[in-house]
């Protein structure tokens, strides 16, 4: 009977309102926190895909022993990425969605707020990606290149065998800060109705208008979120560098 009583209280300060809010709509939080997760990590998997085609094409180079068909066609295909990765990157996410999913429902084509939402995170992703993938293979030594081109490797394989794989250790960290950005940033997607974690806490505040506590509340599950992807992306990092073993053969072969 007493703790019924207590139960049916109404909560008195922030504290407690932020701990009613966050029991009552858990499956509201907990529905919002799994769309988000799911539109950042395979926003952020397809962007990725995008970014490292987008900066291997604006990587290569265009030989004075090319034929006019071939150069055209570099240039026409540079040109349009180029085109592209200055529009994404300096637009902001919350217009881009905006445009995307109403501009495209204007012309007659259909689709849920989530793809939308999806398919605005990848080609925001693939822009930012695609310049970071370019410098990551301008910071590999052009020895490397010239050395598998005299084992008669081919620019492709030369690029997919032994550039990548280099460039790839030294944007880790810069593909796991887009990828917590992406997770935070799917909160401006509540604009096309994306019911993700932003626009759960909207609904939750709005009924008992707590908007402060409702906001503390995904403010946590944010924050917990990218932390633990903080610390694997850390340890993915770690193990990724290697172990610096060969420091010990290299003072082996000095004592020999």
């Amino acid at each position: 009977m007493v703790m019924s009583l207590f139960a049916s209280q109404e909560p008195t300060n922030s504290i407690e309102w932020t701990v009613f809010l966050a029991r009552k709509y858990s499956d509201m939080f907990l529905q919002g926190t799994y769309l988000t997760l799911y539109t950042a990590v395979i926003g952020t998997l397809v962007g990725f895909l995008l970014g490292y085609l987008i900066g291997m094409v604006q990587d290569l180079s265009i030989n004075p022993e090319d034929n006019i068909i071939k150069k055209t066609l570099t240039r026409a295909i540079k040109w349009i990425c180029s085109i592209y990765v200055e529009i994404f990157r300096d637009t902001p996410m919350i217009v881009q969605a905006m445009i995307i999913y109403y501009g495209l429902r204007q012309a007659n084509v259909e689709m849920t707020p989530v793809f939308a939402g999806i398919l605005v995170t990848v080609l925001n992703t693939g822009a930012y990606m695609a310049e970071t993938v370019r410098a990551g293979i301008g910071s590999i030594d052009i020895g490397q290149r010239e050395g598998a081109f005299a084992m008669g490797m081919s620019p492709v394989k030369t690029m997919l065998y032994v550039v990548l794989p280099q460039a790839f250790k030294n944007i880790i960290p810069e593909m796991a800060n887009t990828f917590l950005t992406n997770l935070k940033m799917t909160s401006v997607l509540n604009v096309i109705a994306v019911q993700e974690l932003f626009m759960a806490a909207k609904t939750a505040g709005g009924n008992y208008y707590k908007y402060f506590e409702s906001y503390l509340v995904i403010a946590i599950i944010y924050f917990v979120l990218c932390f633990v992807f903080n610390k694997l992306f850390g340890l993915l990092e770690a193990k990724m560098q290697g172990d610096e073993d060969y420091a010990l053969a290299v003072e082996y072969m000095d004592n020999q």
